[in-house]
């Protein structure tokens, strides 16, 4: 891929990029139960603990599925949605129509937060595009849906890719169609597509190879429970983390695995501790280690010395503090006279050595 994708560009009014912070995304989903008034408290929420960006989904049952009983359309019912019996069922319980859409965009831009959308078809591109829409999702298990790629693709707008569902040859194609359409602003997110997610699978050394191996800038969509992983990904060079958000009390067929207020907050503040232990990168003393640099050892004179006496290590030591003479020096002086009077205490100098 060469160097085509771009290391920094903006989402909206936010700048994702190297030497930059990372920007954490809430996911809404489902969360939202199709309820306005929830859609709204789950966004002012998000914002108000601490999110970068909205993201939300864009899709009715019939742009996702088919209404159809059949064997195919059956949810296995080990599968956590297995009680909504049939995949239309699911989806239509967890759509977000495109009114609601409409409303959620326009409250967003009131309340001064960035929101975007993850479009599931080619029409839902064309809306989000009358919206105003600043970025795009593709989901994991949009990653072979080409024509939706080139779609979005063609919007020049930046792409958020999640890899959950994706094979290395998935990835190529996905890229190949993206740059063919002269878009280069793309992150490629390591994800684990269960839910919730386990902390095992989770595989966070991937995320600099993806960044070296496709060239792009990279991050993680995390369906784990907990913050671990979002931390660990922000130290190994994640620009972006997408976690879904719920309310505390709110039940939805996503809340079982999405993270409440309180939880997304305690997430930011530790994804923000991270980067602020992450530093220059540079190999030196740091401002406040300097208060205690004379905590080093140095020689000192541990014994009166006469003038003409010999330098041995009974009347000299390496301690601390650091105002005398530097350890190196040690065997050199040792066994050599002193060409003047010392102290106990005396900071010890190689002035102090006779010449021969």
């Amino acid at each position: 891929m060469n160097n085509f994708f771009s290391k920094k560009f903006k989402i909206g009014n936010k700048i994702v990029g190297d030497n930059y912070k990372s920007l954490v995304i809430a996911e809404i989903s489902a969360n939202h139960n199709n309820k306005l008034s929830i859609f709204k408290k789950l966004v002012k929420a998000a914002k108000d603990n601490g999110a970068d960006l909205i993201k939300i989904q864009t899709y009715t049952a019939n742009t996702i599925t088919i209404n159809s009983q059949k064997k195919d359309f059956i949810i296995d019912k080990k599968n956590p949605w297995g009680k909504k019996k049939y995949l239309w069922n699911l989806y239509k319980k967890a759509q977000t129509p495109i009114e609601l859409t409409s409303k959620i965009f326009e409250y967003s831009k009131k309340i001064g937060v960035e929101i975007f959308s993850a479009p599931f078809d080619l029409e839902a591109v064309n809306i989000l595009e009358k919206l105003k829409c600043p970025a795009y999702k593709i989901a994991s298990a949009e990653i072979n849906h080409i024509p939706l790629i080139e779609k979005v693709a063609s919007t020049k707008k930046p792409i958020i890719l999640s890899l959950g569902l994706a094979s290395h040859r998935d990835i190529k194609l996905a890229l190949e169609t993206i740059r063919k359409k002269g878009n280069n602003k793309v992150i490629l997110l390591q994800c684990v597509s269960s839910y919730p997610a386990p902390i095992n699978e989770q595989n966070l050394r991937s995320i600099p190879k993806i960044m070296k191996q496709f060239k792009t800038l990279t991050g993680l969509s995390d369906h784990t429970k907990g913050y671990i992983a979002p931390v660990v990904a922000v130290s190994l060079g994640a620009k972006i983390i997408e976690k879904h958000f719920n309310l505390l009390k709110n039940k939805s067929v996503d809340s079982f695995f999405s993270t409440n207020e309180n939880e997304f907050r305690i997430m930011i503040n530790n994804i923000r501790l991270a980067e602020a232990s992450l530093g220059t990168g540079k190999i030196e003393i740091s401002k406040s280690s300097m208060s205690n640099f004379n905590s080093r050892r140095s020689i000192y004179v541990s014994k009166n010395i006469s003038k003409g006496d010999i330098i041995n290590d009974n009347n000299i030591k390496i301690v601390r503090p650091n105002y005398g003479l530097h350890p190196k020096f040690y065997k050199y002086v040792l066994n050599k006279k002193s060409n003047t009077n010392l102290k106990t205490g005396d900071r010890f100098k190689l002035e102090y050595v006779k010449k021969r």
